[in-house]
This record gives structure tokens, sequence and C-alpha cells, in this order.
């Protein structure tokens, strides 16, 4: 078909990933998927990329079937093999880094820096699955009898299902990925349906790593496909741990599916996220973290900056110096090295753009720029500022996952704090100030109620050492760093006895 980019010249270097006009979306071991064939579009132009086909529940049923065979031989491979496979791999993402960020530019929309970035996250995340393979342990703890040993020991849970969302389309499962293989677990992923291509190429590099080194391919698994898939995996016992990456409401419905199974979830779900400007904050890192934060990506990350709350007498300032610099916000195809500010990531998005700027100005919204959508192909809208909106406002309250920023104005720290904790979600918060007895309040029991907490930083751009995620409606997982690893595992108090008595606990006498 002619009509696919990846058949002009200007796309050829598709071919380097692997791809083709038609892609297999089943990976065990072996390539598959008779299922239906969607069609990836590019959210620049909305012309057709390249086809997948899905997989079918047989096909589903099957891959299950391989990967939990291939975790017995991985389980018993040692932690620190396991972190030189997840190594190999980080590298084999290394060489490939600037034509798979191309095509998350080009499949998901975000300008190509941000594509390369986010395919960085990855091997960051291998490198430090690495060292955490040597790393991974419980304490031996004191015991209370004579002759006993009290330890905690830590096992892998098993199958891992990766059900991830379009604005990272590799960045969160290589997350996942990176540390549940270093755990000892093996991987199912289902990627979001609009970005196969991603996951199939992402896929093919890791396939190719652990085929090199002789191992199952089913350790690392894709079932490409809709909602059908989706909810196998949440209903599925056999799914050890299900982390599920995406909207509020279908996390919800995830969530429901796996409790009624007494299963595992990871859930990493939306964020309705505040910048908070006190009186004495620096001006010049306000601006262009509210920019960064609220335009980045489109206004399509689970951190983007929705809600900027200014105090009183900074108000003013801040609206005209933050508006002067969206104008300035360089707009164009999302592979241009120039641009800053790409499309949103479907005609659906647009949509709800369009309703939640409506919205807006019924509740009483002013808009100071943007508002409209963009007289150009693709899913073009500009960045958005409104004002004069109440704090609790409908629509200040809900989660939009468009560029739209709604500047609050506030008097006290109390009511600042109140109104970055008022909303459902918790996931990241950032207040600018120079006042220390401020920042430790923030940071303490009384102040922000989220995962993520910063202080003269934007809401977006968590490192990967720390663990990442929220609470409330943002679901209360953790994927990354620190001790999110746990996460991924069982673990399990285990007390030995190597004396020839047999005191009990708790100074019980059973004789």
């Amino acid at each position: 078909m002619s009509g696919l980019l990846i058949n002009q010249p200007k796309y050829s270097w598709l071919r380097e990933l692997g791809l083709s006009e038609d892609n297999p979306g089943v990976y065990n071991g072996s390539w598959g998927g008779s299922g239906e064939v969607v069609t990836s579009y590019c959210p620049a132009n909305n012309e057709p990329i390249a086809r997948v086909t899905q997989a079918t529940m047989a096909e589903y049923e099957e891959t299950v079937l391989k990967a939990r065979e291939a975790w017995k031989m991985w389980a018993d491979v040692p932690a620190p093999k396991r972190g030189e496979i997840v190594r190999q791999i980080g590298d084999a993402l290394r060489k490939k880094i600037k034509v798979l960020g191309s095509l998350v530019s080009l499949e998901m929309g975000k300008i190509y820096v941000e594509g390369v970035g986010e395919v960085q996250e990855y091997v960051d995340v291998c490198d430090y699955a690495v060292g955490l393979s040597r790393m991974i342990g419980g304490p031996i703890l004191p015991s209370e009898r004579p002759g006993h040993a009290l330890i905690e020991q830590w096992n892998p849970v098993g199958l891992v299902g990766i059900i991830t969302a379009f604005n990272f389309p590799v960045a969160v499962y290589g997350w996942n990925n990176a540390i549940a293989l270093t755990c000892g677990n093996v991987c199912l992923w289902k990627g979001a349906p609009t970005t196969p291509l991603t996951s199939v190429a992402v896929t093919r590099i890791v396939a190719e790593v652990l085929e090199q080194n002789n191992l199952p391919g089913a350790i690392c698994s894709m079932t490409c496909g809709g909602a059908d898939i989706g909810t196998a995996m949440a209903k599925d016992e056999r799914v050890d741990l299900v982390s599920f990456t995406g909207s509020t409401h279908v996390g919800k419905m995830v969530a429901m599916m796996v409790q009624e199974r007494f299963g595992r979830k990871l859930l990493e779900l939306g964020g309705n996220n505040a910048i908070i400007v006190f009186e004495d904050a620096d001006l010049n890192l306000v601006v262009p973290s509210a920019v960064f934060a609220s335009v980045g990506t489109a206004g399509q990350r689970c951190t983007t900056t929705r809600r900027l709350m200014l105090h009183e007498s900074v108000h003013d300032a801040v609206i005209e110096r933050v508006a002067k610099a969206y104008k300035q916000v360089r707009i164009g195809d999302p592979w241009d090295p120039s641009t800053l500010y790409g499309p949103l990531h479907t005609k659906q998005a647009v949509e709800q753009y369009l309703a939640a700027v409506e919205q807006a100005k019924q509740q009483g919204g002013t808009v100071v720029c943007g508002g409209k959508v963009m007289d150009r192909p693709g899913n073009y809208v500009e960045p958005t500022i409104i004002t004069g909106l109440a704090h609790d406002a409908a629509i200040v309250q809900t989660e939009t996952f468009v560029p739209i920023l709604y500047i609050l104005k506030f008097q006290t720290e109390e009511e600042a704090f109140a109104w970055n904790n008022e909303v459902k979600q918790g996931l990241s918060s950032s207040i600018f100030t120079k006042d220390m007895g401020r920042v430790f309040r923030w940071l303490g029991p009384k102040g922000s109620d989220c995962g993520i907490v910063n202080v003269n930083i934007p809401t977006s751009g968590a490192e990967i050492g720390g663990a990442f995620g929220g609470e409330k409606h943002t679901g209360g997982g953790r994927e990354s760093g620190s001790d999110s690893w746990k996460q991924y595992m069982r673990r399990s108090t285990c007390t030995i006895n190597y004396s020839k008595d047999l005191p009990l606990a708790q100074g019980i006498k059973f004789e």
C-alpha cells in the first residue's frame, strides 16, 4: 500500500527497527498474530504509518503458557546474571536510541528530543537494575529465641503483566521490564493500541538480546490488543502482578478485576498537578518551569502542570510573563529539532480540548491565550491559559489530558496547601519559595499529599532513581527507583531453628 509512510523514502529509517508494512503483534519466543489488523497513524498529519496484527484470545492463552514455562528457567538464573542480561538490553537500546526516539516522535507525537529522552529513561533504568541485581535482599533480624535465626527472603512473584499508555510508549514499559527481570520475573506486555509499532520495535530489540543469550524469548512476551487483552490479563490468576498505567477511570476497573481474584496490582493513574508560587519565589525559575511543565508533551504527561496557583502579590506579573512565553513556544513537526510543541495524540483528544475550553468559559474562566484548534494538518491545538476560575470549579477539579493551564489566585499558605490537596489525584506537586520553614511544612504531614513533592522545580521530569507514583486516585503504585523493586517480589519471613531445643515465642510454655 503506497499510502503508508513506511514506504516513503523519508521514513525508510523505520525498517532499521525491523518494521514493515504489516507487522506481527504477538511475541512469545516466536512472532505471530492473527487477530484484528490495526493501522497506526501519525498525529502530526494523521497519515497511516504501518499496520499491526493484534493477538487473538487463543494467542494470548498460548503466550501466557509460554511465559510461565519460561519463568521456571529464568527464576533459577542468579540475580547478578539476570542483571547482565538487563545490561545487554540497555546497550542494545543505546545503539538504536535515535531511530527508536524518532519512532516515538512519529507515532506518539511528542517532540524528537522527548522521544529520545524517553528511550534514555529505559536505558537508565537498565543501568539502575544492573546494580540492583547485586543488592536485592532482606535483613537478618534479631530473634528473641536462642539458637534461632530470623531472616527475610524475597522471591519473584512470577509473571508480570504490563499494560502501558500511549504517552510514554517506551519508558513506562522500561521501568517495569528492567526491574521485573532483575527480580526474577517474566513479563507480558500490552502496549497502547495507538502506539503498536513502538511496542513491536522495542520487543524486537529485547528479543534479539534474549535470543543471543540462548534464553526463551517468552521471558519478555508481547500481545498487542485492545480492552479484550487488558481485561484477560486483569482477570487471569496466572498473571501474578498487573502493572497498569492509564486513566483513573480504566485503572479503577482494572483494580477491581484484579482485586476480585485477590491478585497484586501496581497502578499509575492520573494527576491534577499544581505549582504553587509564593511571594518570595524566584520568578526567573517559575516562568520556564511553568511553561515546560504545562506545555511539554502538549500537556499529555501524567505529571503535567494543570493548575498554577499564584500568590496575589505576584499574580499579575507571573501571568504576563507566562503568557508572553506561551506565545514564543515553537510549534511544528515533532521531528523538527527546533520544535518545542507538537500535536495531541488523537482526534478524540482535540475534541476533549475543545470541550474543556468551553466548560471553563461557562464556569467563569477567561482565556488569556490559546483556546483554539490550529489550522494545519494533524491534531494541533493552541497551548492555553485560563484565568478567573474558582479553585473548586468542576473543570479545575477534572484532569483533562490536554495543554490547558488554569491559573488561580491565593492569599495564604494554608489556603494554597489545601487547594493542592483537594483534588482526587495525588501524583505530583511543587512550590516555589525561599522560605525554608515553608519548604519543610510542604514536605511534612500537613503539606502536599502527593507521591512527588518538589521545591523550586516543575511537577514533571522525574528522575529514575526515586520511586515514581502517587496517592489517592493516582493509584498508590510505585515504579522505577528507590525500593520500588519490592512491588515485583513477594516477602517471606523465615525462622530457622539451629538448636536442639524448641522455645516458643513470647515465652509461651506448652509442655
